[in-house]
Order: C-alpha cells, then structure tokens, then sequence
C-alpha cells in the first residue's frame, strides 16, 4: 500500500478518519475556549494551562486502569458511546458559575477515558489496514488531526469572539455528537480482537509485559519525552501572546501537517527511521529563540518550523508495532498515546509553574532546552534495526530490568 488513494478504498477507513478528524476539531475548538475562560477567570498561566492540557495528565490514569478495554471491546460501540460521553462532559463545562474545582474535575475525567479511545482507535486502524499500509493511513490521521487543529484553532478563536467562550464549548459539543454518529453508523460490527473480561488486573498485565522489553521501553521514552516537553511550551501559548495564541497554535499545526506529508507519504523507509532523532531536535530546537523574546512574525516562524519535528512519531510508531505482538496492538498504542499524553500534561503543568516566577518567554525556552538534552540522551538506544517480537531475547523480556544506564531520562 503506497498511496493515499489506496488507504481510502480501504473498507471503513473513511469513517474512522472523518470520527477521528471530527473529534480533534471539537477538543481543539473546546480546549482554546477553555483555556480563554480560565484565564479570564484567574489570571493564572498554571490553571489556563491545566484547563488545556490538563486531559493529557489525566491520560495516566486511563493508561493504568482501563487500556486492557482497548482489545477486548467491540470498538464501533467503543467509539460511539465514548464521544457521547466527550459530548455530554464538554456541555457540562459551558454551565454558568461552575466552580474551578468542579471544571478540573470534568478536565481530567474526560482525560482519563481519552486514553482509553485512543486505543480502541488506534487498535482498529491495525484492523482495517494491512501492515504495509498502517504508517500511511496514521500519517493521513495525524495530517487530518493538523488540519483540523489549523481549522479548529482558527474556527475556535473566531467562536469566542461571536458566541463567547460557552457558547464555543456547545459547539464542541455538538461535533463529539456528529463523530459519535459516523462512528456508529459508518463502521462495521467487529468483535473484540481477544477475549476475556477488562479490568485494572488485566491492565497492568499487559502493560508490564509491554514494558518489560528494554528496546519497546527505549521506543516510549524518546514517543513521550521530547514530545511532552514541547507540547508545555505550546501550553504557555494564552499567557505568553493573549490576542495571537490562536494563531500560534494555529501556524503549529500547519507545521505539524507539513511534516506528517513530508515523513508519511514521500521519504523512503530507511530514510524515516535514519532521520527520526534529527526530526525530534528540530522539534525543540527553534523554541530556543524566545529567551530572547522575539517579535511575533518570528515567534510564529519559529514554532510552524519546530512543529514540523513532531513528525518523528511517525518512524517510532513503526518500531513499536514491529516490536509488538499482534494481540496486543491495541494496547500498546494505547500506552503510547495515553503515556505522551501524559507527559503532556506534565510538562503543560511545569511549565505553567516556571512561568509563574520567571515569564512564559523564559518557561518556553528552558523546556526546549530539556527536550534537545532527552533526545541526544535517548539516541544511542533507538540505534539499529527493529527486531520482531519473537526475536526478542528472554534477558530482554524479564519484567523490572532496569534501562540501561544513559538511556533513560
């Protein structure tokens, strides 16, 4: 499978893209509005942040609870009922008067369950396409995901400008209702793809035996930690330029959609992976230039040039799935998504508190600083071919091994 044309002929690909693509419009345009209400409200860089990213933080919770789910539901009723629920908890966050605790609340248990879609979604891409057509299509998501962000962050701050913060949360709203439609009406009915009732137990079963490999444990560092550490940069977007963050987000997108095109669908395999660890410090590497508080035709370069990076999930995807077994799929991409997520979310909250004492400028430029320093710590283990995981040595599978000293963060 080498063509985007080919991955949309694929039977029920198109309704999990256009599911996919409605959902991150709807959190895109909710997220930027809640942010826009939070500060408002407070002032505050750590809870405008918290109130954006504060989902990712939450996304450990599902991680350790609820990804044993990912493989043993049916997933149309999976993803239908879960962006009913996303509906019915970004409604409730447009209520008058809702004490900030209350929001926090309804943040992080929309959070929570997110992990969980991520891998029911993720699972059943493995399902619909062939192996040699899963980096296209998650290249066509992740490039959807970019343009609906482009459209949301520019849709969102035109909406909160006409119909005000709640009224653009009601409108997020509603599109989680169209997504929970296509999904139940435009996929078909698959059974789970293993049995066995889920549970927390089952959960962490999974996740250790997921962790147990050193090289899959070096493939989830360098998908979270680079990744993360950018992403609160991306947090400090309200405080650090108020009347311009939709534009930033929305010049971030466009360069994470630029870079999807680039590594998904026109360099050549060996290429992808060789150029994976360059790709993760240009994702950091232009946030250095705001220590020096750069004007915004610049701040804007600056981050559509570093978004491009993000692309590098691209090739280390790839290695995980070739190190993966196939009844496990679903929850290994679960643990990806809901792990960088989370990492997200954390890096969203250390930022927002180094911000507090210094300036978002100064926030920005130190977490770029740390990412460019994970990611040549990281290089030396992500060296070398992929191996499948029947070729990986028993030594290798022994549950608690610690990572090789260096390769950690």
């Amino acid at each position: 499978m080498r063509t985007y044309r080919e991955v949309f002929r694929t039977p029920e690909f198109t309704p999990l893209f256009l599911t996919s693509a409605t959902q991150v419009a709807a959190s895109t345009a909710s997220g930027l509005a809640l942010g826009t209400l939070v500060y408002a409200a407070t002032g505050s860089p750590l809870l405008s942040a918290l109130s954006m990213f504060g989902p990712s933080l939450a996304q450990v919770v599902g991680a350790l609870a609820l990804l044993s789910a990912a493989d043993r539901l049916p997933p149309r009723a999976a993803l239908s009922s879960l962006a009913v629920l996303f509906a019915l908890g970004t409604a409730a966050l447009a209520l008058p008067g809702l004490p900030m605790a209350a929001v926090l609340a309804i943040v992080f248990g929309l959070g929570a369950v997110a992990a969980l879609g991520g891998a029911v979604r993720y699972g059943l891409l493995t399902e619909i396409l062939p192996k040699d057509g899963y980096l296209l299509g998650r290249s066509v998501i992740n490039m959807s995901g970019g343009t609906m962000q482009i459209g949301g962050y520019a849709a969102g701050g035109l909406l909160v400008t006409a119909l005000s913060a709640r009224g653009t949360l009601l409108t997020a709203a509603a599109l989680y209702l169209l997504a929970a439609a296509v999904a139940r009406f435009g996929l078909g009915p698959r059974p789970a793809r293993t049995g066995g009732r889920p549970s927390v137990a089952e959960t962490w079963r999974g996740n250790a035996r997921l962790w147990s490999s050193a090289p899959r444990r070096h493939v989830y560092y360098a998908l979270w930690v680079p990744n993360g550490l950018i992403v609160g940069c991306e947090s400090l977007f309200v405080p650090y330029a108020p009347r311009h963050a939709g534009l930033l987000f929305a010049v971030g997108s466009l360069g994470m959609l630029t870079g999807d095109l680039l590594t998904g669908r026109l360099l050549p395999p060996h290429r992808r992976e060789r150029l994976a660890a360059p790709l993760r410090l240009l994702l950091a590497a232009p946030y250095l230039v705001f220590a020096l508080h750069p004007p915004l035709p610049l701040a804007l370069a600056a981050v559509a040039l570093a978004s491009i990076g993000f692309s590098a999930t691209l090739p280390l995807q790839q290695r995980l799935m070739a190190l993966t077994p196939d009844e496990m799929s679903g929850q290994a991409l679960g643990l990806h998504s809901s792990g960088m997520l989370t990492m997200q979310g954390v890096s969203a909250a250390l930022a927002g508190a180094l911000a507090q004492p210094t300036s978002p400028a100064v926030a920005m430029a130190v977490m770029a600083a740390v990412s460019v320093a994970v990611t040549l710590t990281l290089a030396p283990g992500l060296r070398g071919d992929p191996v499948t995981p029947r070729q990986v040595t028993p030594a290798e599978e022994t549950f608690g091994e610690a990572a090789p000293e260096g390769r950690a963060p």
